[in-house]
């Protein structure tokens, strides 16, 4: 079994407004040891959350487990003592980010239907579940989009005869990070004056991962910027010589 934790907090007597939570934290298992979004920031994003929203924190339970396949629920069993404990309290589980349940769309829409309510702290505290869905089934397509696109930049350069090598190689790699750039222009140029710490926040929480499966960084999405801006530039400097 993967590294697993659960922890109960001690209820407090703070009065009737406060609303008690139980919160669920997962580490991918294919990215342990990587720099992620780890158990420890997502415990201080939570927290932050609880704290603005008036939620007491009343059970924490946290894994390191793949989210992938339809299994995926019996594969994290802290996950499903998460939902038993927060049905016995009807009590929501408040996760900070989507992906944190699954990137899977049919999964989320398979804990949708365990009737506890979720509550995921970048979407905010009034997303109701037919929104999450929402948010999970684009945020699935946009994966397929992207993958797709930068599938067919890679045939494109090889059925022009390219060769590997160094000047190729880098030709196609420009290729194929110029078509991926492309591929997230919708999404990005609206955020494109943002500090690209700040774009890096957008595009994780959308589960988007740069061409190399990683997590956006400030670095990352800077250049992401500089490409779509300097393709924008070029074309209209194209269509002013044109006039």
């Amino acid at each position: 079994m993967a590294g697993v934790a659960a922890r109960l907090w001690p209820r407090h007597a703070t009065g009737d407004r406060v609303k008690p939570a139980i919160i669920y934290r997962r580490l991918s298992k294919e990215r342990k040891g990587k720099p992620v979004f780890g158990l420890d920031a997502q415990l201080a994003a939570i927290a932050a959350f609880c704290a603005s929203e008036g939620f007491e924190i009343v059970g924490d339970f946290s894994e390191i487990e793949t989210g992938k396949g339809y299994d995926a629920l019996e594969r994290r069993p802290q996950l499903d003592a998460a939902l038993k404990a927060a049905a016995k309290l009807k009590a929501p589980v408040i996760v900070a980010k989507l992906d944190r349940l699954s990137r899977d769309v049919a999964f989320i829409a398979g804990l949708m239907s365990q009737r506890v309510p979720f509550i995921v702290c970048e979407l905010g505290p009034n997303v109701d579940p037919f929104m999450l869905h929402i948010y999970a089934a684009v945020a699935e397509k946009e994966r397929r989009m992207i993958a797709q696109r930068t599938k067919d930049a890679l045939a494109a350069a090889r059925a022009r005869g390219v060769r590997l090598g160094n000047a190729e190689q880098a030709r196609i790699n420009c290729d194929v990070a110029q078509a991926f750039a492309e591929s997230l222009r919708e999404i990005v140029w609206p955020y494109r004056l943002l500090p690209s710490r700040r774009l890096a926040a957008i595009l994780n929480g959308r589960g988007i991962k740069t061409p190399q499966g990683k997590a956006w960084k400030s670095e990352n999405t800077r250049r992401l910027v500089e490409r779509l801006v300097a393709t924008k530039d070029r074309i209209n400097g194209e269509k002013e010589n044109a006039h």
